[in-house]
């Protein structure tokens, strides 16, 4: 009996084939980049797993320097850079503050945590949360000083992870009804109102982060008296917060120009007034729509507490650079620091990610009629 070969082994060389003869450039073009790809898999693990030095040896890392990775630097420099300036025997707090930031951030991702009778729960949970991350941080219970048991740590020393979470998850929590009151405020009726919400949109828009910034760090001490005038953390902030709230506000008026018309009609039939339709038939659903860009723009204000090394705050990046600059043994190692970060970067921004494909789906299920006409 003769033999034929399988039909998906057929069915793969015919294309291959086909995709040889008709564009023969575009072929070798794909083989090329896949051939590039495969060799520069190979060299980074040569150089960042097989060649590496994963102890702290100064001698056994000047060794290779150039064909692999000193890993042993981010063991030498670890709390440095994950915790900046944060006291050395009180790191511990800061520790704890992140791991408990996490654990909630963890149960937010699951299904259960967003079912309408758990919602009251996770937003009390949250709550809980920045209560105790910022008396943790500050050794402070709002203006209660807690030195018997903690001793108070100044917002100048914070840095590192603590500090990027805490200016992210912060701005990110305020921003969000900030813009969503702009995206309101610019679709309405009233002149006036419409203006001015436009206006400040346009404006913060307009300008980078950079600049908003300055002007909160340097500006906002002419209004107020030196001693009621914000720290530096705090007028950071108001930056970071009204500069993120002006893209919010964007993207929310993108998912309320995305409901039909008809929304609005129902609800006027049924007697409902301005806020009670906003907040119980076109929010829910506008924000439904535009989760995805909702969350991008959270990644971006994670990613963008970079900036705040300009007025010599010390996050995460800002500690990584601190942690090396001054140090002339570790200092030709920031490669190896800077892929850390960046490692550090990438699971937040895939959980924040993650958390948005299972929200998004988790409120589809929910009210299955909430679909854009």
């Amino acid at each position: 009996m003769e033999n034929t070969p399988p039909k998906s082994n057929s069915k793969a060389s015919t294309e291959l084939a086909s995709a040889l003869s008709h564009n023969p450039i575009s072929f070798l073009v794909s083989v090329t980049l896949i051939l590039l790809t495969i060799w520069g898999i190979f060299q980074l693990l040569d150089w960042g797993l097989f060649n590496a030095v994963f102890n702290v040896d100064e001698a056994a890392c000047a060794a290779s320097r150039g064909s692999g990775a000193c890993w042993g630097m981010i063991h030498e420099k670890f709390r440095l850079i994950v915790f900046g300036r944060y006291p050395f025997e009180e790191q511990w707090r800061a520790g704890f503050a992140c791991i408990l930031m996490l654990m909630v951030f963890a149960w937010s991702a699951t299904t259960q945590a967003w079912s309408p009778k758990r919602r009251i729960q996770l937003m009390i949970t949250w709550i809980f949360m920045a209560v105790a991350f910022l008396t943790l941080l500050s050794g402070k219970l709002f203006f209660i000083s807690l030195s018997p048991w903690l001793k108070e740590v100044p917002s100048e020393l914070w840095g590192g992870l603590p500090l990027t979470l805490l200016l992210s998850v912060t701005s990110i929590l305020l921003a969000t009804p900030i813009g969503v009151a702009l995206a309101l405020g610019r679709r309405s009726q009233l002149k006036v109102v419409s203006a001015i919400c436009t206006v400040f949109i346009e404006v913060v828009r307009g300008v980078p982060l950079i600049s908003v910034l300055f002007m909160a760090s340097f500006m906002i001490p002419l209004f107020f008296t030196q001693a009621s005038s914000p720290d530096v953390l705090a007028r950071v902030l108001i930056g970071i917060t009204l500069f993120s709230a002006a893209y919010t506000a964007e993207v929310v008026r993108g998912g309320l120009q995305s409901v039909s018309n008809g929304q609005y009609e129902a609800a006027l039939s049924l007697g409902m007034g301005y806020w009670r339709t906003h907040t119980s038939i076109i929010l829910p659903q506008a924000l439904t729509y535009v989760i995805p860009g909702l969350v991008n723009n959270f990644i971006s204000i994670f990613k963008d507490t970079s900036l705040i090394t300009i007025v010599s705050l010390y996050e995460l990046t800002g500690s990584m650079g601190l942690a090396l600059n001054g140090d002339p043994i570790w200092r030709p190692y920031k490669i190896e620091g800077y892929l850390f970060i960046a490692l550090i970067y990438f699971f937040f921004c895939f959980g924040m990610s993650l958390l948005s494909r299972k929200l998004e789906w988790t409120l589809k299920t929910q009210t299955p009629s909430a679909q854009p006409n």
